[in-house]
Order: C-alpha cells, then sequence, then structure tokens
C-alpha cells in the first residue's frame, strides 16, 4: 500500500470543513469542551462502524452505489441544511447545570450514516488503500479503528478551537452561527454541484 498517499488523503480529507467539524466547533462553543467530547466519541465510533461495514460490503456497495447514491446525496444535502437552519436559530447555551435534551454521541454516530463526505470517503479509502493490499477482517478492523481515531482527532481539533475561542465566539454568537450555518450550505451546495 502507498503509505504515504494513504495518510495524505486520510488527514486532508478528515481535517478539512465538513458536518462533522463545523458541528463539533458549534457544540464546543454552545456547550463547552466536556460536553462535546460525547459528540467527537459518537463520530469516532459511528465512522469506526462506516468502515467497517464499507471494508465488509465493498463489493455490495458499489454494485449498489449507482442506486443509492442520488437519494443518499438529497438526504445528506437536506440533513446540512437543516442543521445549518438550527445553527442559525440557534442560542448559545454554556449553563453547565442546564438539562439537555440531545445525547451528542448518538448524534454523533448518526451523522456518520448520512454524511456524504463520510460516506464517500470510506468507500474510496477501502476501495483504494485497503481491499487491494488487505484480505484478512482484522486487517479491516484495524484499519476501521484507525480512520475512527483520526476522525476523533480531527473532531476534537475542531472542537479544541471552539472551546479555546469561546469566550470571543459568545460575544459574536449570532456572526459565528451564521458563519458555521453558510459553510454548511456551502458544504451542501457542493455536494450538488459535484
Amino acid at each position: 500500500m502507498p503509505i504515504f498517499s494513504f495518510l495524505l488523503f486520510v488527514f486532508i480529507s478528515s481535517f478539512t470543513p465538513g458536518p462533522n467539524n463545523f458541528l463539533a466547533m458549534t457544540y464546543a462553543n454552545q456547550h463547552g469542551l466536556k460536553r462535546s467530547m460525547q459528540f467527537c466519541f459518537g463520530v469516532a465510533f459511528g465512522f469506526f462502524i462506516l468502515t467497517s461495514l464499507c471494508s465488509f460490503f465493498n463489493i455490495v456497495l458499489i454494485k449498489i452505489l449507482p442506486i443509492i447514491e442520488f437519494p443518499l446525496k438529497i438526504l445528506g444535502v437536506a440533513y446540512m441544511l437543516y442543521l445549518a437552519l438550527k445553527i442559525l436559530t440557534s442560542k448559545t447555551s454554556i449553563n453547565p447545570d442546564e438539562k439537555y435534551n440531545k445525547n451528542l454521541f448518538t448524534v454523533g454516530i448518526f451523522l456518520q450514516f448520512i454524511n456524504p463526505k463520510g460516506i464517500l470517503f470510506g468507500l474510496t479509502v477501502v476501495s483504494t488503500f485497503i481491499l487491494p493490499y488487505y484480505n484478512s477482517y482484522s486487517s479491516y478492523l484495524l484499519f476501521s479503528l484507525f480512520l475512527g481515531v483520526v476522525g476523533l482527532m480531527s473532531t476534537f481539533s475542531w472542537t479544541l478551537f471552539g472551546s479555546m475561542f469561546q469566550k470571543l465566539l459568545l460575544k459574536h454568537t449570532k456572526s459565528f452561527n451564521i458563519l458555521m450555518a453558510v459553510l454548511l450550505v456551502f458544504s451542501a451546495l457542493s455536494i450538488i454541484i459535484n
């Protein structure tokens, strides 16, 4: 396996802006670093599951991808636009005693299954870098675990940014929410255009 190309693809794809990273930063701004870590771990676990499924069912997915690609794109774009609207209309809350009605771990897991960037990344990395060079189930699981850890690192870095600049972002909540919403809309539009 061309390890340099693999690592370059994985890290660039994981750390560039997308739904996971935008939401990680937004949750850190709204809920603080500690609470947002649930989302990061959910993303990592969800991505581990997703890449494991891509590894084990890659041949089937490739055959049905033309059938599911368009509905998946529409669902993913609709969800991203919904998230943009929620961010745009949200109010900042950093009260640690406040009751939360969302399990951010679960949100992080389920986001992976409608995140077009994550799904296409999983299919690409598995079919390009893993399946041609490895054929054991243990290697598929190890690569999936590695990709989950990279997902944790990328969302954590965006969460850390959101948390570090929380005071600044609190002063400019509306502007920050508008920027995050616009970036999510841009991500959604780029999926439609591509």
